[in-house]
């Protein structure tokens, strides 16, 4: 057994027994308390309130030409909100620790959230229809319902969901709360990013973030929907498997020689066919009566002809020549036709 660091990168044996997160009070507590941070991030934007202005003198206060400096790794930076590559680099680990653990449910579950991030953030963007700073058209205005879809920041939200996915799936404690932090600090500094860039609002960021807390909070209500399409994929991986291992045990030879159904007539002529055979080899065998064995060894030099059908040829009745009317029967004294160079009868 393998005792070094690079044995727990080995396949366990068996799955191990994950505790799945439940919907507990303290849950459903943060769960209320963010979907109504949510709801006010909403309601002070459609109202234009004091957010809409602080909005306005964030972008107006240009951080990107305060600090220059930061751009260009800021640039690289907010890639970590981006769905694409987000979700190919954390699928990578999660797919990983399906294999190792015998189990779909870490695949499953960024599934499931990547699915209601879009649902839910989309629809709201598309609603809303906010333009973002660099569209903006009038001073002080919320710009919403111009055809945009920026409100809220989906950089941000994707980023709280992609990365705090891996906090939801980690099976200790400890590696739970480190992983929290790590996912907090990302998804903050990409909020904070797409307004040092210009591509957001500042209440933009706030409901991404809102958003992205909201699904991850949510997750454990869907879980046993997680837990039932798994079952269904392994049972169906598990026919299919089954239906190969039957196809392997019989196998059929490409380009063999397959069997050829005769009628009963033909298989049965070909039987007394053989029987003639094998009587006429026995006849050219035995010795003659007057104990010449010479005719015998000749008959059997000539291969016998083959033997033709067994079916009765049908000859006509009579003559096979067409009857003449001007010809008389062959019995009779009188020809039909007088002897040339002779004498007329009278």
């Amino acid at each position: 057994m393998r005792t070094d660091i690079f044995a727990r990168l080995d396949r366990e044996p068996e799955p191990p027994k994950i505790e799945i997160p439940r919907m507990s009070r303290h849950r459903i507590a943060l769960f209320g308390g963010t979907l109504a941070f949510y709801l006010a991030i909403v309601v002070a934007v459609l109202v234009s309130s004091w957010l809409v202005a602080l909005d306005w003198k964030v972008m107006l206060f240009r951080p990107y030409q305060q600090w220059p400096g930061l751009h260009a790794f800021l640039d690289y930076y907010v890639v970590l909100g981006q769905r694409g590559p987000t979700a190919v680099m954390v699928a990578s680990w999660l797919g990983w620790r399906s294999w190792r653990q015998h189990t779909l449910r870490p695949l499953l579950t960024l599934g499931a959230s990547l699915l209601l991030l879009n649902v839910t953030v989309g629809a709201v963007k598309l609603g809303l229809g906010r333009l973002g700073p660099h569209y903006a058209t009038q001073i002080g205005s919320a710009e919403l319902f111009a055809g945009g879809d920026i409100f809220p920041s989906g950089h941000t939200a994707n980023a709280v969901v992609t990365w705090g996915i891996l906090a939801y799936l980690a099976t200790t404690p400890r590696a739970r709360r480190y992983l929290s932090a790590l996912s907090a600090f990302v998804s903050l500094g990409v909020g904070l990013t797409t307004v040092y860039i210009g591509t957001h609002w500042l209440s933009d960021v706030l409901l991404g973030w809102a958003a992205g807390l909201l699904i991850l909070l949510a997750l454990p209500w869907f879980e046993p929907l997680i837990t039932r399409t798994e079952v269904w994929i392994l049972s169906v991986r598990e026919q299919w498997r089954a239906r190969r291992r039957l196809r392997a045990a019989a196998p059929v030879a490409p380009g063999g020689p397959s069997p050829v159904l005769l009628p009963q007539s033909l298989s049965t002529l070909g039987a007394e066919h053989a029987e003639r055979a094998e009587v006429c080899d026995s006849a050219l065998d035995a010795p003659a009566a007057g104990g010449h064995t010479g005719a015998g060894n000749r008959a059997r030099a000539h291969p016998p002809h083959a033997v033709r059908s067994e079916r009765t040829p049908i000859t006509p009745a009579g003559s096979r020549r067409p009857p003449h009317a001007d010809r008389a029967p062959r019995g009779g004294t009188t020809p039909a036709h007088p002897v040339t160079g002779g004498s007329v009868a009278p």
